[in-house]
């Protein structure tokens, strides 16, 4: 199956899918990107806008991901930040809408479009799996708590995987960064998507009715 994994990142959510899948990944950071390919060494790893490719070659896959960026959306920046004097109030970054209308009307694979959930009524209704908003052409059904790492996406444990420390963040997450110098790992780290999410989700692309 071709994927296109958009807004790569250092591939949390890539992390469990084996290399059976032809997937391409597109990450604007050359760094981060770079850490991705070492990570990954099997996938095609794109440095570039997100958003642009998609557009350029979404026909081209079967199923797609994209995780656009969240800081303008986020509950955190919306309430600790801006309530809290720290930040100055901006304008949501609607690339996450464009994407997911897209795909919705244009696209014939399956899709899965994730975010955090935002301080605002959602536009467009997603579905709920931990922490995280996803929109997707398919049912997600509940992953069981049980799974690996899965536990630090409810509310309670949420907060707790804030305060963790980068060694911490990569053993829950099962990726090693040691090897890398690169700025902002704990960030990057945080950022991730939790693997057994990622390959649950990519599962239910396969199996699930739309």
């Amino acid at each position: 199956m071709k994927i296109l994994n958009l807004y790569a990142g250092i591939g949390g959510n890539r992390a469990l899918w084996g290399d059976k899948h032809d997937i391409t990944a597109v990450e604007y950071k050359s760094e981060i990107a770079a850490v991705y390919q070492a990570l990954y060494p099997n996938d095609t790893v794109i440095v570039a806008d997100a958003h642009q490719y998609l557009i350029d070659h979404y026909m081209e896959y079967d199923f797609i991901w994209s995780s656009p960026p969240c800081p303008t959306h986020s509950r955190a920046r919306y309430g600790l930040g801006f309530h809290g004097g720290k930040v100055d109030a901006v304008y949501p970054d609607m690339k996450l809408y464009q994407e997911i209308i897209l795909l919705k009307h244009h696209y014939k694979g399956k899709y899965c479009i994730e975010n955090v959930q935002a301080y605002y009524k959602p536009l467009i209704e997603p579905q709920v799996v931990g922490r995280h908003w996803y929109w997707a052409n398919f049912t997600i059904s509940k992953i069981p708590v049980k799974s690996a790492g899965l536990v630090a996406t409810t509310t309670t444990a949420g907060k707790r995987l804030q305060q963790k420390t980068p060694a911490e963040l990569e053993q829950h997450l099962g990726i090693d960064l040691s090897p890398f110098k690169i700025t902002n790992k704990r960030l990057l780290l945080r950022n991730a998507v939790e693997p057994t999410v990622g390959l649950h989700i990519l599962k239910e692309s396969m199996e699930g009715k739309q």
